[in-house]
């Protein structure tokens, strides 16, 4: 044997961890992974089941349903070899450990250890697990599985509360939180609407019916309009919307339900918007005082509903001083 030969035989080879994401398909692998993969002297995997494995043999790739130890597999690596194993969901802790503490006992020839990431999550990937964790718990959770659109309403509107606080608090760990809950409400409404007999549709419907909303409301980024100022901007939002919904008066869409001072700032902007002359009604009453103030404070720029909690939340504070908390 010469010496070529020799030192081939007590090279180390090479360890290639690779790792995939189950919320990309199996099968959409980067470039670098197919030509590592086909570069392979062995492919392992623990997982017989692993959902990458028929896309790989489907592309020539022989992998052996394998769980060596980590001796066992730098005994494999032996001769300048390289090994790529197929990591499973839990990226195989064991393995890896077990190499660390052969690397750190010093009596081994460690191979070269590379982790090889063949899919990566795209910006929203998260969202799939949120579905499918939806689903299971609609399936198996005794109180979730009979939730009705009716039953969760007031959540709905809790949750949109605690957000709004989370905001005026400016906590920003507080307001990813409760960003989360008003998100949980959205996917379990269209969980539920799933099983509706009448007219089912899914989270992938309420998620394409917005991006098309959004989309031809925004004509001067999708489309040949231009705006260069947020009020150009409102304008094309309103008169797309105006088209959309062939609404006979500017009250169509105003939800009736929402607090009084809010409902009656979006009343005063409609009005305003759509260049209406329509006189405050004259009466007697705190109500009427509520309004006129409601439509002063629209005119002015001004959130009344914020305004009013804004002085409330002072209140607050001069009520718990004042009792010493």
């Amino acid at each position: 044997m010469n010496a070529t030969s020799a030192e081939a035989e007590q090279a180390p080879g090479r360890i290639i961890l690779l790792t995939t994401s189950h919320r990309v398909a199996p099968g959409l692998l980067s470039w670098s992974a197919w030509q590592t993969l086909h570069g392979a002297d062995r492919v392992l995997c623990a997982d017989g089941a692993h959902p990458q494995l028929p896309y790989l043999r489907e592309a020539g790739i022989s992998v052996d349903e394998a769980s060596p130890t980590a001796e066992e597999l730098v005994d494999i690596c032996a001769g300048g070899r390289t090994v790529v194993v197929v990591a499973t969901g839990e990226g195989e802790p064991a393995l890896t450990d077990g190499l660390a503490r052969l690397a750190g006992s010093g009596r081994f020839h460690m191979p070269d250890l590379e982790l090889l990431p063949a899919s990566y999550d795209l910006p929203g990937a998260r969202l799939l697990d949120l579905v499918q964790v939806m689903d299971r718990i609609r399936n198996e959770c005794p109180w979730s599985s009979q939730q009705t659109h009716k039953g969760l309403a007031k959540y709905a509107i809790e949750e949109a509360y605690e957000l709004v606080e989370a905001i005026e608090d400016g906590d920003a760990d507080e307001l990813r939180e409760e960003l989360g809950d008003v998100l949980l409400q959205v996917v379990f409404h269209a969980r539920i609407a799933e099983e509706d007999t009448g007219s089912p549709y899914s989270i992938d419907d309420v998620a394409g019916g917005i991006v098309t909303k959004l989309i031809h409301r925004h004509p001067h980024v999708f489309g040949d309009e231009t705006a260069t100022t947020p009020e150009e901007v409102k304008e094309h939002w309103l008169r797309t919307k105006a088209a959309e919904k062939q609404r006979t008066s500017v009250t169509d869409g105003v939800p009736l339900g929402q607090p009084g001072l809010a409902l009656a700032a979006k009343l005063a902007s409609r009005v305003r918007t759509a260049g209406l002359d329509v006189p405050l009604p004259k009466a007697e009453g705190v109500g009427y005082d509520l309004l006129a103030l409601a439509s002063r404070a629209e005119a002015d720029g001004v959130d009344p509903e914020a305004a009013l909690r804004a002085a409330a939340r002072a209140y607050r504070d001069a009520i718990r001083e004042t009792e010493g908390v």
